[in-house]
Formats: C-alpha cells, structure tokens, sequence
C-alpha cells in the first residue's frame, strides 16, 4: 500500500507514467467511467476548500466510484477532541482510499502510520501540496510541452504558499531549470527552500520585488495569492496583499508563448481582464486537476484501465 504525502514520493520516471494517464484520462475520458466501480473515496476536509475537495469527489465520481467525508473539523468527530490517528482507524472501515486537508503541518503523515487505506495529501498547513503540484506540471508539460529548459517565475506569498514549495521541490528534478522569485522581502521563500532545495541542487535562481522586470525573461508565470489565513497579524497582511497585481499592461511585457498559472482562489492578484487573453492557463489548470487525480486514485488503489 502507497500513500502520497510529499512530492517527492513518486521518482521521476513514476510521475511521468501518472501523468501519461492523466493525459489518456483527457483525451479518453469515457473508458475510465467504470474502473472504480464500487469503490468509496473519504475527504477529510479539516480546512475549507473549492477546488482540492471538490475536484478530488468529481475524480472519483468520473471513475465510477463513490464519495463520503466532511468539509470542515466542525463538522467531525475533530470538535469533540478525536484525534487524527483514530478517525483514520475508523474511516479506514469505511473506505478504500482518503484524501486529507488539515491546517497542521504532518498530520497526513499521522494518518498515513496508523490507516489501512492509501491516505493522499490534499494539503497541510503551510508544508506540502503535492496533487496541486501534481496538477501544475501536468499544466506546464501540456501547455509547454516538456518540464525541462524552463525559466519558471514564481509571484506573490512565496514564504507561507505551500504550492510553491511543493511546485519547487518537483521542478529541481528536472534539467535546466531556472527560478526567478519574485516577492516582497517579508514573503520571500523559506532559508531552507533556498538552501537545502535550490542551492543543494545547483539550481540557478534570482529573488527580486519587481514582476515587470521579471515577465520578459519567463516561461511560466506562477501567481499566487498573500493569504490572509497564515498571517498572524491583520496589519501585515493588509500592507502586503496587494503588492502584486498581474494586468494587461504587464502581461504585455511577456513572450507569445508565456503562460499564467494560479493554483486559485485568485483574490485580485490576477485582473479579470486578461481571462480571456490565451496565456491565461489558471481555469484549464482546474481542469487538469481532475485528470491527475483520477489518474492518482487509479494508481494508489492499483486498479486498471478498461480495454
């Protein structure tokens, strides 16, 4: 049984298969509508989400199999005080595979020690978000057809964003990559990111304040939102949420072929008006996000793909 709790869990040459399948899943997306026939996904949600939870009950919906959990830790047994261990033990009698968000860094590892079904990471406190991290280089190898000889702007809340770090120690396996960082002194990436990830794998990056100086150079712009939720103080994030703001004006700094990511929800980083401009890839990115975790549940559960 394998759990997938950290980017790094499936090797290179793992994650390339998987994204194969997502990529069968989009272009044959009918012959999967049964492969899990009978079987029940649980999301236990401890944090509100949209698209994680959502997209995960549609992936399995999709695959023919069935859903059950909860949306928030108020509406668990996590009000009365139940631990994480012993609601795994019990939904592990309820379910074959779960995919769990929580606000506290580890506790997917938690549940991983003590279930009996395959647990899935949708996201724990500022740490790791590998199925989004999953879903941003099925994004990227679509729209740009490979993952390596990629210089790959990051913008906005680079130091609580988890997405950005999972996105960052996925990339760095791949062959010239180059990161530009782009945000303001107080959200810039965590020491360790800098140094046990980039600089521990010669990767080539530069930190800057400036997204103007930054859109000629890149292949990907990722944005990412200054989220409120991680900030302790109101003041901080009032003074920092809109320091970044992607617009027509600057998106016409960057090459044809640039595209724009955000793992979303968008607040107003992302101006509506370049929705409809065809390197805004963040609603296609959504819809990646179903495909790669169709083709997740399919490989942890190791069922097969009908004929």
């Amino acid at each position: 049984m394998r759990h997938l709790l950290n980017p790094l869990d499936f090797s290179v040459e793992e994650t390339e298969r998987l994204l194969d399948l997502a990529k069968d899943i989009e272009d044959n997306l009918p012959k999967y509508s049964h492969v899990c026939d009978g079987k029940k996904l649980a999301t236990l949600f401890y944090e509100p989400s949209t698209r994680t939870r959502l997209s995960f009950e549609a992936a399995m919906l999709n695959l023919g199999g069935s859903v059950l959990g909860f949306s928030s830790a108020d509406s668990s047994s996590a009000a009365k005080g139940e631990s994480v261990s012993d609601t795994i033990r019990v939904i592990s009698c309820y379910a074959d595979i779960c995919a769990m968000r929580h606000p506290k860094e580890g506790a997917p590892l938690v549940a991983a020690r003590h279930s009996g079904i395959p647990v899935i990471n949708a996201g724990d406190g500022g740490h790791q978000h590998p199925t989004q991290t999953l879903t941003d280089l099925l994004s990227i190898r679509s729209l740009k057809g490979r993952l390596n000889d990629l210089t790959i702007g990051l913008c906005g809340d680079l130091k609580f964003g988890r997405t950005v770090h999972s996105l960052i120690n996925a990339l760095v396996r791949y062959e010239n990559i180059r990161f530009i960082l782009i945000s303001p002194p107080e959200l810039r990436v965590p020491e360790y990111i800098r140094e046990d990830v980039l600089r521990a794998n010669h990767i080539e990056f530069m930190e800057m304040d400036s997204l103007d100086d930054a859109m000629p150079e890149l292949d990907i712009l990722y944005m990412t939102r200054v989220q409120k939720e991680r900030f302790f103080n109101e003041e901080d994030y009032i003074r920092l949420k809109n320091c970044y703001i992607l617009d027509r004006k600057k998106l016409k700094l960057a090459k044809e072929d640039m595209y724009v990511l955000h793992p979303l929800p968008r607040v107003n980083e992302i101006s509506v008006e370049i929705d409809e401009d065809p390197r805004a890839a963040y609603f296609k990115q959504a819809q990646y996000g179903v495909y790669v975790r169709m083709a997740l549940i399919m490989t942890l559960l190791e069922v097969e793909k009908s004929c």
